[in-house]
């Protein structure tokens, strides 16, 4: 069975179009494409409890990001700096690029 692809992959800024976390904005850490779901740094902030271990002598309470759904979230633009839909090109060069499809340009 093949990966299900997603419109966004790590390292991109994206802003939260839905849920909790509405209208905040960060990095993508992690991608789950078997899952749809994708890690945005500063986003779904969980608190885990954690016990004492050689790495954390302390143990306690850990906050964490936590995974969204991938639809939840949508690329933002450098160009325009809006949260935008995307799509996809073949250049010239035969390159497949995304690009925004409210000022046209390359997003990769």
């Amino acid at each position: 069975m093949s990966k299900p692809k997603l419109h966004v992959k790590k390292g991109d800024e994206v802003r939260v179009i839905a849920g909790k976390d509405k209208g905040r904005q960060g990095e993508i850490l992690k991608v789950i494409p078997t899952e749809s779901r994708v890690v945005v740094e500063g986003v779904n902030i969980i608190k885990k409890h954690a016990q004492p271990t050689q790495d954390n002598p302390q143990g306690g309470i850990i906050e964490r990001e936590a995974p969204i759904h991938s639809s939840n979230v949508m690329l933002v633009c450098q160009d325009c700096n809006e949260a935008t839909r995307t799509g996809k090109k073949v250049l010239d060069s035969g390159e497949k690029v995304r690009y925004c499809k409210n000022c046209d340009e390359i997003v990769d």
